[in-house]
């Protein structure tokens, strides 16, 4: 009985030192890329153009090797929320976290807490923070320019070359980096080039399009001499190219939208929208991966890159570079 209770004893001895050794071995190898996690904080999982940015993002990580959650909030007003799934990403210890802010102000300090932690790289939208690793994003006060020349162009081609005449600018919500860098260089560039065009209304909304209705609705009818208005992102453009619509002002009222979805293009088609500044926010995603990963592994990054914005119009809708642009691969 000894004698079988020693083999047994020695038995277990080497399979546990077998197990032993091996898993030292598995301790000590370097992880491979299918075991490094960069989660992507989007402003609003529901929106088209947040899931053009998270379909980039989701390439990256497949071709990258890289594990990629897919996080946001269900609209851009949550800002609580979205700090909350910010603090829950970083303390699943990822190897960086890639986010777009919904709002400027209170995203700074989360940001700059999670940074003490892990590499945070922002894309799109800024926040009061300066501990980003890198930051991706349109350059929006230069989009905020080409609207206005866009709008003053629809303005123009309405009004036998004339430019001039009310417009009016609608940003979805106050306080958003993007927002505010947009309206800065529509009412900038409106100043310096355009003397003929003055601005009679800076509304705020809420976020939701029907609010952008009601809000275009009312200028309108308050303000016969309209000639123009700046929609600075998509919900707005819903909103505003309705109230063209429902109001049979297609070609009389210029609108300018930012980013597009197929309800923006139709617009586009058929008058309703003189032209879109559109971003790419597939590059957004792809690229904020990829540098992630590049900074999680202590390589240089660019601290700022220009992912860029064109104006799209009906007549340059089909070119192969906007097509690309407007009908972005979603899988």
């Amino acid at each position: 009985m000894k004698f079988v209770t020693s083999i047994l004893n020695r038995r277990a001895f080497v399979a546990f030192a077998a197990a032993s050794m091996l898993a030292g071995v598995m301790h000590s190898a370097p992880a491979s890329a299918a075991d490094v996690t960069i989660p992507i904080i989007v402003k609003d999982t529901t929106s088209f153009y947040w899931q053009i940015v998270l379909a980039g993002a989701r390439k990256a990580g497949k071709d990258l090797g890289v594990n990629v959650p897919e996080l946001g909030a269900q609209a851009e007003t949550d800002v609580n929320g979205q700090i909350s799934i910010l603090e829950n990403a970083v303390a699943g210890n990822p190897a960086a976290v890639v986010i777009a802010p919904t709002e400027a102000k209170a995203l700074g300090k989360p940001i700059d807490e999670a940074a003490t932690k892990v590499k945070i790289i922002g894309i799109d939208s800024g926040a009061d923070s300066k501990a980003f690793t890198s930051f991706l994003t349109t350059d929006n006060i230069q989009g905020g320019r080409v609207a206005a020349d866009g709008l003053a162009a629809a303005i123009g081609e309405a009004n036998g070359g004339k430019v001039e005449g009310d417009v009016a600018l609608i940003t979805a919500l106050p306080g958003a980096g993007s927002l505010e860098q947009r309206a800065q260089g529509f009412k900038e560039q409106l100043a310096a080039k355009y003397p003929g065009l003055k601005l009679v209304a800076d509304k705020y909304a809420d976020g939701q399009a029907t609010t952008g209705l009601n809000i275009a609705t009312d200028l309108i009818t308050a303000n016969p001499n309209l000639k123009g208005i700046f929609a600075s992102n998509l919900i707005m453009a819903q909103g505003v190219g309705q109230a063209i619509a429902e109001n049979s002002l297609a070609g009389k009222v210029g609108l300018v939208g930012f980013d597009s979805d197929e309800k923006l293009i139709k617009f586009l088609n058929d008058g309703v929208i003189s032209a879109l500044v559109v971003q790419d926010p597939y590059r957004m995603g792809y690229d904020g991966i990829k540098t992630a990963l590049a900074a999680s592994k202590g390589e240089k990054v660019e601290a700022n890159v220009d992912t860029g914005a064109n104006l799209v119009t009906k007549a340059n809708m089909k070119d192969p570079k906007i097509d690309a642009l407007l009908n972005p691969k979603l899988d």
